[in-house]
């Protein structure tokens, strides 16, 4: 997870899936590789091949502005791929994505009381807060209920990253399987873009690259994705179907935590069933008490 060879792989990527046409030039016949040459980038960009053959080999480090800007618009990146392009230039730089001085990885420990108590006061929404490795912080009493086939009966913090990788129950939770993966993928990697150290990105995308080829093949896609907001599908082992609404919100005073809330249309029949699976999570005899996933 070098910077170098991050910003190596990204940048070809990218160029592979530009296609001459998009770009405005002419295909040719006499193409050995996917997208556009070096040399096309170069001059879409503005700078000399040589300047991009130095880029494109992983030195970015004191690429201005003008610079990254002119290749985020002729490899066409989106603002999320241009904004993980820029996060790989400040790394390069030895300066932090944030401007800031970096704070330490955020672990798989409870947060401040206060938190739990706002989680727990959230009663017609399933709401969590996880940290940047996908480990479940904290969860509401719905939340609980709801991850179940995350959690399990112990062990260490329910990772969703790991869930969605090595336990064949993802399948059946995740509907879209395949859509959830590449999106669990794409937000790793935009995380490991800002940080590069990040030990416990380096730790996870070794063991699942290690125990699945589906992570090896998207996470050597180079594809980059923030959470925001949106529509997700999902099958609960106890309720059934559940298509349900998430936004999501980043902590100010918990640097890598965030907090996700689902929540379903009133009076669909996904409202209905998250309102059952609340009473099932309210019966002592298939629930346990609400609050904070311990480690």
């Amino acid at each position: 997870m070098a910077n170098r060879a991050e910003v190596r792989e990204f940048l070809m990527s990218r160029r592979a899936k530009v296609t001459p046409e998009a770009a405005g030039l002419p295909a040719g016949s006499n193409r050995r590789v996917p997208g556009l040459r070096r040399s096309e980038v170069a001059v879409l960009a503005g700078v000399s091949v040589e300047y991009y053959t130095k880029l494109e080999r992983g030195q970015i480090a004191g690429a201005s502005s003008s610079v990254l800007e002119g290749l985020a618009r002729a490899l066409h990146l989106n603002e999320v791929e241009r904004a993980h392009l820029y996060d790989l230039a400040r790394t390069a730089d030895g300066i932090p994505a944030s401007g800031r001085r970096r704070r330490p990885a955020s672990q798989a420990v409870p947060p401040r009381e206060s938190l739990q108590w706002t989680l727990d006061a959230i009663t017609g929404a399933i709401a969590v807060v996880r940290n940047e490795m996908q480990d479940l912080v904290a969860v509401n009493r719905l939340g609980q209920a709801f991850y179940s086939p995350v959690m399990g009966s112990g062990g260490r913090a329910p990772n969703l990253a790991r869930f969605q990788f090595l336990d064949p129950a993802a399948r059946d939770f995740y509907p879209e399987w395949d859509r959830f993966a590449a999106m669990c993928v794409a937000n790793l990697r935009m995380i490991a873009g800002k940080n590069p150290q990040h030990r416990g990105i380096q730790d996870l995308v070794g063991e699942l690259s290690t125990q699945s080829e589906t992570f090896r093949t998207l996470w050597a896609a180079h594809d980059v994705r923030v959470h925001g907001s949106g529509v997700k599908r999902f099958h609960h082992p106890q309720v059934g179907a559940l298509e349900l609404a998430y936004e999501e919100t980043e902590f100010t005073g918990d640097e890598g935590l965030a907090l996700v809330i689902y929540s379903a249309q009133p009076g669909s029949p996904s409202a209905e069933r998250l309102q059952l699976l609340g009473s099932l999570a309210e019966s002592p005899a298939v629930s346990s008490p609400a609050g904070t996933v311990r480690p």
